[in-house]
């Protein structure tokens, strides 16, 4: 028995994990994988405070071991199967079954992926899923981000303001953002390509180009540039919190209150998996809010009520 299980240990579960065990939670943080999360895949770290340079690995590690040495237990195990509506939460494994008082979800999400060759070996050495987190390392660079939505241009938008030229690659006659957003790609001079689609992203020990091909004509050729940013959506990881009755959005994400609890007293969410700005400061900043008031609800002490913690 628990007072707190956190699935998930990205860098929103670490962060909850370290809150909970300094307020004095029985705390475990349960993650499938590996502890990280979606930080594991940036190479370098250039806007969490306190570090000008950092690898996502580094301070993943870091963030692990201050959780351990303030008494939180970590496990490599799967959830399988969450009972939530009971005063007493139960998490079934593939391993064990536990039970605690509060439930913290940070289960993240997946960037969607193109599936093509050299997408994953190209990760975090010239191919990225986040542009405000790596656009400064393509300063005065050839850039191309693959999408036509609101992020897609927004990112593009985003990073034509330091890149040496911005290409906009969408497999569509039209994109689906919205028409302010459009107007400002040819304000700001950004190369559309419609009707085509990436087909291989070719590098060396960094991205130097990709192949792309018109899907009306036929036609294949290589692109010369620096860093590939693939902005096509965000799947969150909802499937197991939804089989335990936990609300969703329209775009399937985890709807919170003021307090990142759910619809489930006692369960929260935090991170990537309830949408917004995906950001390792957010995900640490909801953490923070989550813990704090599961840590009510689970000790109810005296000032409960009250809005400071």
């Amino acid at each position: 028995m628990y007072d707190l299980i956190i699935i998930g240990g990205g860098p929103a579960g670490l962060t909850a994990g370290i809150y909970a065990a300094r307020r004095g939670l029985n705390t475990l943080i349960l993650e499938k994988k590996s502890f990280g999360g979606q930080m594991l895949l940036t190479k370098e770290i250039e806007n969490y405070p306190g570090f000008e340079n950092i690898t996502g690995k580094e301070l993943s590690d870091r963030m692990l071991k201050q959780a351990e040495k303030l008494g939180a237990k970590v496990s490599i195990e799967k959830a399988t199967n969450l009972n939530l509506q009971d005063e007493s939460k139960t998490i079934t494994t593939t391993e064990n079954e536990y039970k605690s008082k509060a439930v913290i979800l940070a289960t993240g999400g997946e960037y969607m992926k193109l599936g093509i060759d050299g997408e994953k070996k190209y990760t975090g050495r010239g191919v990225s899923f986040c542009a405000t987190c790596d656009a400064p390392f393509f300063k005065d660079r050839v850039v191309a981000v693959v999408g036509g939505g609101n992020k897609a241009t927004s990112d593009a938008l985003y990073l034509s303001e330091i890149t040496k030229e911005t290409y906009l690659i969408h497999r569509r006659d039209s994109l689906r953002a919205e028409e302010v957003n459009q107007k400002k790609l040819s304000e700001n001079g950004i190369n559309i390509l419609y009707d085509t689609v990436v087909e291989e992203i070719i590098g060396d020990v960094m991205v130097n180009s990709i192949k792309i091909r018109n899907v009306k004509t036929d036609k294949s050729k290589k692109l010369k540039l620096n860093g590939v940013f693939i902005s096509i959506g965000t799947l969150p990881n909802t499937g197991l919190p939804q089989e335990g009755g936990v609300s969703v959005d329209e775009k399937g994400f985890i709807t919170v209150d003021e307090n990142q609890e759910t619809n489930i007293k006692g369960v929260y969410a935090i991170g990537d998996v309830t949408g917004g700005i995906m950001q390792i400061t957010t995900a640490v900043g909801e953490a923070c809010t989550a813990t704090l008031s599961a840590y009510k609800h689970i000790k109810k002490p005296y000032w409960r009520n009250k809005k400071s913690f």
